[in-house]
């Protein structure tokens, strides 16, 4: 099958194309400044309020990741497609993780925007996280992607759903390599991502992602044969305490 021609390819390609046309022409308000020291230069904002110019790679990223606009809800918007694109592509230049294009996203506040823009974001997460697990060619790891879009919406059951959704033997590795990625942060009791966004419940998210990987995950990377070490430290995943590092199968993770 040609690439352009499978399902979750052609739908993260319209979800793109949505963007571009759902926020065709937006700008930040004319009053909206940043620090010529730390953000950039008068002709830089000046670019922020010229609707359809693409930004330099730098500039788009020193751009998102800015946390002190006046309307950071205006700025998403003004640089959604290209912000969208860049991600796809792998050029999205985040410093520590990917989960601070997530940060972004939760600054901007967009399930609050108006129901067309609101389902226009939705549906490019939705799209990508599809993508990663299914892609051969994916450029982002489906981990990494998975993070951004719970930092995005502060919650982690659309994109578990969307997993539990995905089946097949690309989903099922993908799961094994997140899997392999997280368990040493949360064998230690910690959240495998940074939670930036203070509306967000670490915690909860923690537990939630023990309780999806002890059940449905489990089983998954059983029946796919996923290596049996692995299995056995998501399985430490359900004791607590002296029980999980005395266990004969105790990594021995230091933290």
């Amino acid at each position: 099958m040609h690439l352009a021609d499978r399902p979750a390819r052609r739908r993260l390609s319209v979800a793109l194309e949505n963007l571009s046309v759902t926020f065709h022409g937006m700008t930040v308000h004319p009053d909206e400044h940043n620090c010529e020291c730390h953000w950039g230069s008068s002709e830089e904002l000046a670019l922020l309020k010229t609707p359809g110019v693409q930004l330099e790679p730098d500039l788009l990223r020193r751009t998102w990741q800015a946390s002190d606009w006046t309307d950071h809800a205006a700025v998403l918007r003004r640089i959604l497609p290209q912000f969208a694109a860049a991600l796809v592509a792998g050029r999205a230049q985040a410093l520590f993780g990917l989960e601070e294009a997530g940060d972004s996203f939760a600054r901007g506040r967009w399930q609050q925007w108006p129901d067309e823009q609101a389902a226009s974001v939705s549906e490019f997460l939705h799209a990508w996280l599809a993508e990663s697990l299914t892609g051969p060619d994916a450029v982002v790891p489906a981990h990494q992607v998975f993070a951004m879009c719970a930092e995005a919406s502060g919650t982690l059951g659309p994109w578990l759903a969307d997993w539990e959704e995905q089946t097949g033997h690309l989903s099922d590795r993908r799961l094994a390599e997140a899997a392999a990625e997280w368990e040493y942060e949360l064998l230690g009791e910690s959240l495998p991502w940074s939670v930036g966004w203070y509306e967000h419940d670490e915690e909860e998210m923690r537990a939630e992602l023990v309780a999806w990987l002890l059940g449905h995950a489990a089983t998954r990377l059983r029946e796919s044969d996923a290596p049996e070490d692995l299995r056995h430290r998501i399985r430490l995943l359900g004791l607590t305490g002296e029980d999980r590092w005395t266990d004969p199968h105790w990594p021995g993770h230091r933290y």
